[in-house]
């Protein structure tokens, strides 16, 4: 499998690398034609602020945003992109003028949620939701309900992949799209052709990785 990687660069941003391995790939909800190993720009200094400061780009200073909502272990992503935000003069209406950075929890029922010690990070505040990679919507989704649920307010999502441009009415901010990686399909589970034709899966993937079957 690792012997097909291949990369492809951002237009906005030349250091910013996408790892891609094209094969038959089955996520918590589809399986999908490429994988996009996302690991270095997750957790390289370099590569993490890169990708923040393209993603800020797209917000304006009237924009404000009190949260950074992380997803699939975008943590380092998200503190170099909350250091852009205010740089840039982002809006913050938080008591302290600063951003906060956190991550739900998933518990045993695959519910979103957010701890006791964590919710006045969401209560009543501008959240913008960031993601590695958004292939049906199913996961951002979800956390775009619990957002709600705990009474904050979604200004923005962004992204490094994104399949789909728009949830639940709001534009999705990513570096990569679906156009930029020729023959990129997903497909529900039931509903894949590759499984259809027998071809075997290569490996099981997450936010987390992959692993190999």
């Amino acid at each position: 499998m690792e012997s097909r990687m291949t990369k492809i660069f951002s237009k906005k941003e030349s250091s910013i690398a996408l790892k891609i391995y094209q094969g038959h790939f089955a996520t918590p909800n589809s399986h999908i034609t490429h994988y996009f190993d996302m690991t270095t720009l997750k957790t390289r200094a370099s590569e993490a602020k890169a990708v923040a400061r393209v993603l800020a780009q797209q917000y304006s200073n009237t924009t404000v945003v009190d949260t950074i909502v992380c997803i699939d272990g975008t943590e380092v992503i998200g503190a170099y992109l909350a250091e852009e935000l205010t740089n840039a003069g982002i809006m913050s209406m938080n008591t302290h003028q600063t951003i906060y950075i956190t991550t739900p929890e998933t518990n045993a029922s695959g519910q979103i949620m957010f701890r006791e010690n964590c919710k006045m990070m969401i209560d009543q505040k501008n959240v913008l939701i960031l993601m590695a990679s958004a292939t049906t919507g199913s996961t951002l989704n979800s956390v775009l309900e619990s957002v709600l649920y705990y009474g904050g307010r979604v200004s923005g999502v962004a992204a490094i992949f994104s399949n789909i441009s728009k949830i639940a009415g709001m534009d999705i901010y990513s570096i990569f799209n679906g156009q930029d990686v020729p023959g990129y399909q997903s497909h529900l589970p039931g509903k894949c052709p590759l499984c259809a034709a027998g071809t075997k899966i290569d490996a099981l993937v997450n936010g987390y990785g992959y692993s190999k079957l």
